[in-house]
């Protein structure tokens, strides 16, 4: 199988996309946060169905490891205690996944955070797409 290239996004590489579909991309702020985001969804049964999320987040507030996992336990209004993450290195930036999503500090005040809403894509596509992802 042939997996496609994400293109560039906000100054990264995306080499390996494990989706097809419709591409669009998004810019918008949260709490002084600024994200640049690629998605790829389909249309099912009348409904749009996202299947994968990168996206580039920049801010100050964006000084750990630790402190990216706050600032998105927040904005995904994830319960702590129900939010199961492992750590995860992707070549020297460290960050956390699970079965659905990747996200890492690249910099302090940069990050990168890989989701898959719909579960189309598997937890190993999760971090090989993770680890396809380098500076352009």
């Amino acid at each position: 199988m042939i997996i496609p290239s994400g293109g560039e996004l906000d100054g990264f590489v995306i080499e390996r996309v494990p989706v097809d579909g419709q591409v669009s991309d998004f810019r918008y702020e949260w709490e002084d946060v600024r994200f640049v985001s690629r998605v790829w969804e389909r249309e099912i049964d009348g409904a749009t169905q996202v299947d994968l999320k990168i996206a580039i987040l920049r801010g100050a507030r964006l000084k750990t490891p630790a402190a990216l996992r706050a600032f998105l336990r927040e904005y995904y209004e994830r319960d702590p205690g129900t939010w199961h993450l492992e750590e995860f290195r992707n070549g020297p930036w460290r960050g956390y996944v699970n079965d659905s999503e990747a996200f890492w500090l690249v910099s302090e005040g940069v990050a990168i955070t890989i989701r898959t809403p719909s579960g189309v894509v598997t937890p190993q596509e999760i971090r090989k797409t993770a680890l396809s992802i380098r500076t352009a």
